[in-house]
């Protein structure tokens, strides 16, 4: 069973997790890189990944599409608009349209929350599993606005899930004392979601004087996220002995960040901790003024979901009958999902 004990942790970099020597996950490499991955989970909630088997040049082709997309006119990109329901989290919304809320449902509150202060300024574009069409279809522009895109999202996609599945979830559940394929069963449809983000220039003051915002405080709802920032940075993560604190996650070369969902976090009976973030107007750098322009900056999350007919209960190595009691009833994963996506969008 996974230690309970948290310590207190005051971080001043997020930790790294070099996958290098993972290899097929049955070594003793891949025991350790497991072990201290469990305990990046269970006290920080983000992480770097290194050594992921995710090509750069992969990586940096996306960034290339992404800004190729968002440079298209208004009129082009409204050509893949995201349906009006929040639940269907696909193709593109423009700036405004998104507005991230933490754990809030009531309408009346996360309709005054849209109209406070700081409004998220970002557009974005989503797609998941192009391969199901089962539930939900992707929404693309048509193929002569932006030729290649699609087939490059679509690769880069499968690339993401292909770490997931080879990887990732073998690492959290045997970090979780689970057998090393524990998670495959609740994750076979690759009901992911890629989303391609841009929060254009502005002026700097705006952001200071609060009539602008990135992403406030906010924790994913998912099972984990994979995130690839580009060069000019602005995450920043709360830090774990100091609520309300939010320590830098600048961009590192060749890293991933990752992070628990709060999914992940219930599933676990809060043994796996989803930490709040957010995404602020870069600080200065040398030589930049106060009264200059904030530069542009592009992000790529990949968020990865459970089945969505699942029902998930407490991890077996989560809880026992004497000290560690069932926090939460089970729940649908499906159900889950859309609740939190209608309360942002």
């Amino acid at each position: 069973m996974p230690g309970t004990l948290k310590q207190e942790v005051d971080i001043s970099s997020l930790p790294t997790i070099d996958f290098a020597n993972f290899g097929d996950g049955t070594g003793p490499e891949a025991r350790a890189i497991s072990e201290k991955f469990f305990t990046a989970c269970r006290d920080v909630g983000f992480a770097y990944l290194i050594n992921t088997g995710i090509p750069k040049e992969q990586v940096d082709g996306m960034f290339d599409w992404s800004a190729k997309f968002f440079a298209l006119p208004h009129d082009v990109k409204m050509l893949a608009p995201h349906p009006p329901e929040g639940s269907k989290h696909r193709g593109y919304s423009g700036i405004g349209k998104e507005q991230v809320s933490q754990m809030v449902f009531d309408p009346e509150a996360i309709a005054s929350i849209r109209k406070g202060p700081s409004p998220d300024f970002k557009e974005s574009f989503d797609m998941g599993n192009d391969a199901d069409t089962s539930r939900l279809s992707n929404v693309w522009l048509p193929e002569d606005k932006l030729p290649g895109f699609k087939e490059y999202a679509v690769g880069f996609f499968e690339c993401c899930r292909q770490f997931q599945v080879e990887k990732l979830m073998p690492a959290l559940a045997m970090g979780l004392s689970l057998p090393s394929d524990f998670f495959s069963a609740f994750h076979e449809t690759a009901d992911n979601q890629l989303r391609l983000l841009h929060y254009p220039e502005a002026e700097r003051q705006e952001f200071v004087k609060g009539e602008k915002g990135r992403i406030g405080a906010h924790t994913d709802f998912g099972t984990c996220t994979l995130l690839f920032q580009d060069s000019v940075g602005g995450l920043e993560v709360e830090s774990p002995s100091k609520p309300g604190v939010f320590l830098p996650g600048p961009p590192v070369e060749g890293a991933i960040v990752f992070n628990i969902g709060d999914f992940l976090m219930r599933w676990s009976n809060d043994t796996l901790k989803s930490t709040l973030h957010r995404v602020r107007a870069p600080p200065l750098k040398d030589g930049e003024a106060e009264n200059g322009k904030t530069k542009e900056r592009f992000s790529i999350p990949y968020f990865m979901t459970a089945d969505r007919e699942k029902t998930i209960d407490c991890l077996p190595t989560c809880w026992n009958e004497t000290d560690r009691p069932r926090k939460y009833e089970p729940i649908n994963a499906g159900q889950y999902i859309d609740m939190r996506l209608n309360a942002t969008y």
